[in-house]
């Protein structure tokens, strides 16, 4: 009997196949939600976050869905700090991107085994790379990188479009600018409106900036392996306002750990046509055509990692939190508590454990636990002890100040 042979998935049919299933999962008539690099350093330093994992690859307006849950996050940047931003970026690019190229090689083309020539003004080149879509962008940003890497001068790439495939999908990312060195050096510029004080500004900030400019440099890594002569720098230049005035002034930041902690978490994410077929049939994240119940039930039948640190990156962390607390998830006290209690996953465990009513006494958590039971306990009972007999009284008090003053006086 003769047997029929089934035609193998082409690879261009796989990813027409997983395109339709994410539209699907954000709605058919919804326009998918950018990822950007802010959201993938996010999503890089969670790797074990499916929830997460998907609704970015799916394009899922994760602001929209957690308001329509009853859980918004009080996430967004004002008017104000968002004009002033583009102002300053602006300023920094004006005139051809002068003050630009001098900033970098002022910070960076002087420290080249070779040094790089001073720009120019009016010799730098500044591509056009308006394109149709974003893979046309892509493409243009692209064959842009490659012509001025064979040029041979300074060229400034002004809102180039970069793709980076995260668990199967493609991700689109934007970098402020990127300038292209006459060795053929790549260079990430990352403009900030937070200031520059005395050299230096909030760790905090910078370290975020870091991690998402470590983003734009693994997928120009990708554009530069197609590109003879090219390299990336893994140092990026950071544009801050200098002090409390609006000239520019700039921050060479290495970004080597950052960017070998997002290659790591990246490789580690679950393919996101693996999450999508777990899911049950007609499951969809469109907030226009469910309900909040239909809703909550969609997205709790994708697993989630929550941690407190969500709170910062995620518009669905406050949702997760309440989640976590109702279960009594030890998640919910963060990665730290939750790593340290092993096989306890729940509070309500931790507590039984500690107060010797579950657990078994040879587990060095549990007796750990219950030895903090123990002091925590024997603490309480020498707080009991009355306030009269610890602090001395109205007399007693004055009679030490006339010592001390007697002493003072040589008397």
């Amino acid at each position: 009997m003769p047997t029929t042979k089934v035609p193998k998935a082409t690879p261009q049919a796989s990813r027409t196949t997983l395109r339709q299933r994410l539209a699907e999962l954000r709605g058919p008539a919804v326009a998918p939600h950018p990822l950007d690099a802010r959201a993938l350093a996010a999503l890089a330093a969670n790797p074990g976050c499916r929830r997460r994992a998907l609704l970015d690859g799916a394009g899922v307006d994760k602001a929209a869905l957690a308001t329509a849950l009853g859980s918004p996050a009080p996430f967004g940047q004002s008017q104000f700090a968002f004009m002033r931003g583009n102002a300053f970026e602006a300023k920094v690019k004006g005139d051809g991107g002068t003050e630009l190229l001098r900033l970098v090689h002022e910070r960076l083309g002087t420290r080249s085994p070779v040094p790089s020539p001073a720009p120019v003004p009016g010799d730098s080149l500044v591509p056009d790379l308006s394109a149709a879509g974003p893979e046309g962008r892509t493409a243009r940003t692209a064959l842009a990188l490659r012509e001025a890497t064979v040029a041979g001068g300074w060229t400034l790439l002004d809102h180039p479009l970069l793709a980076l495939e995260v668990a199967g999908s493609p991700a689109y990312l934007e970098p402020d600018a990127v300038v292209v060195h006459p060795d053929g050096r790549w260079t990430v510029v990352e403009i900030k409106s937070f200031p520059m004080i005395d050299g230096s500004a909030d760790a905090a900030k910078v370290g975020a900036a870091a991690r998402q400019s470590a983003v734009y440099v693994l997928a120009l890594e990708q554009v530069a392996a197609h590109a003879p002569g090219a390299s990336v720098d893994h140092r990026v230049l950071l544009v801050c306002p200098k002090d409390f005035s609006n000239l520019p002034t700039a921050s060479v930041v290495d970004v080597r750990k950052q960017l070998a902690v997002t290659r790591r978490q990246l490789a580690r994410l679950t393919r996101i046509e693996d999450i999508a077929a777990t899911l049950p049939d007609g499951t969809t994240f469109d907030v226009e055509l469910r309900s909040g119940e239909e809703l909550t039930s969609a997205v709790e039948s994708v697993p989630a990692a929550y941690a407190p640190e969500c709170l910062a990156a995620c518009e669905l962390a406050f949702h997760c939190r309440d989640r976590a607390r109702t279960a009594g998830a030890v998640e919910s006290l963060g990665r730290g508590v939750r790593g340290e209690l092993g096989g306890l996953t729940t509070v309500g465990a931790v507590l039984a454990a500690a107060h010797g009513e579950a657990g078994d006494p040879a587990d060095p958590t549990v007796a750990a636990l219950r030895r903090a039971a123990a002091l925590r306990a024997e603490a309480l009972a020498q707080a009991q002890v009355p306030r009269q007999a610890e602090a001395p009284t109205r007399g007693q008090a004055l009679e030490q100040a006339q010592v001390l003053e007697q002493a003072r006086a040589g008397r």
